[in-house]
């Protein structure tokens, strides 16, 4: 009998094979042990021949309680090593699932961010072309720019070379109401009415006659040159006969008479002289005075440089 429950305990040992590795070789040493210690009790028992000397039913029942009382504990042991196993599998589970789930999370984050990392370089290479084709259309003004000063630079200069070769030519006319400057990039020759006609007439005397010609001479070198004439006078109203209204209609009949005399040098362009009277309306001082009226009777060549060249550049910028 006491056999058939040192078998029992062990195919229950056997049973719990399930468990662990550790704990499972921990309670088959403790089977090993108890079947040992059960071998040498039946060992003692047949060397008493079996009648069971030295060993009294009381020891044997209490060897017997003593061996139920450590199945027991053993079977406690090994539902708790189960129990424990079993928490320890769940907790394993359900750790693999949640990892498996931050890292489908994770994923899809990451997609996402690589997405608007794709679209952000996208943006940024866009963005770096507008400002390379930005940048290409500034060098581009900018030459346009470096071009354009380059002719204004050198327009300055032909006319700086206009205005001295004016006043060469006009030196014998200096001191009788005859000036040459230069500013705003034209050059202006002014003559006053006493050098070119008389007191309201539109005739030019043969003094005013020469400085024409001399003038024109130097124009026809300079045929890339606009040339308006400008009439003035006074603010004294025309009181002369013939076929004269006003002081504008004297104006635009003395400037008339300068272009005509203009054209008939062949050097230059009809189409650079343009005829206008300003009448009283342009003064350059004040009518209060004799000098200032006197002043202001004049006639004005405009001389300024052709600027199709410039134009086409600043509608280009």
């Amino acid at each position: 009998m006491i056999k058939n429950i040192f078998f029992g305990i062990a195919i229950t040992f056997m049973a719990s094979s399930c468990v662990s590795s550790k704990i499972y070789e921990d309670l088959k040493d403790k089977h090993d042990a108890l079947k040992a210690e059960n071998e040498s009790l039946m060992a003692q028992l047949d060397g008493q021949g079996g009648n069971g000397e030295g060993y009294t039913i009381e020891n044997l029942r209490k060897e017997l309680e003593k061996l139920r009382a450590e199945k027991t504990q053993t079977e406690m042991e090994l539902a708790a090593a189960k129990n424990n196993y079993d928490r320890m599998k769940e907790s394993y589970d359900a750790l693999e699932a949640n990892s498996s789930s931050a890292l489908t999370e994770n994923l899809e984050r990451n997609r996402k961010l690589l997405e608007e990392l794709e679209a952000k370089e996208k943006a940024l290479m866009a963005e770096e072309q507008r400002l390379a084709h930005i940048q290409r259309q500034l060098q581009e003004r900018s030459n346009r720019v470096d071009e354009l000063e380059a002719i204004l630079a050198s327009k300055d200069a032909k006319m700086k070379a206009l205005k001295d070769a004016i006043s060469d030519a006009l030196t014998n006319f200096e001191g009788n109401g005859l000036t040459v400057e230069q500013r705003d990039g034209k050059v202006y020759v002014s003559m006053e009415n006493k050098l070119l006609f008389e007191s309201g007439s539109w005739a030019v005397n043969s003094r005013g006659y020469e400085a024409v010609v001399a003038l024109g001479r130097v124009l026809a070198q300079n045929k890339e040159i606009a040339v308006l004439i400008e009439g003035h006078t006074d603010n004294v109203p025309y009181g002369g006969n013939g076929n004269i209204k006003n002081n504008w209609d004297l104006s635009t009949k003395r400037a008339t008479a300068i272009v005509n005399i203009l054209s008939q040098d062949r050097g230059i362009p009809k189409e650079n002289l343009t005829a206008a009277g300003r009448g009283e309306y342009a003064p350059i001082t004040s009518n209060a005075t004799s000098e200032g009226r006197a002043k202001n009777r004049r006639i004005e060549v405009i001389l300024t440089p052709k600027l199709d060249e410039i134009t086409r550049l600043l509608n280009d910028l």
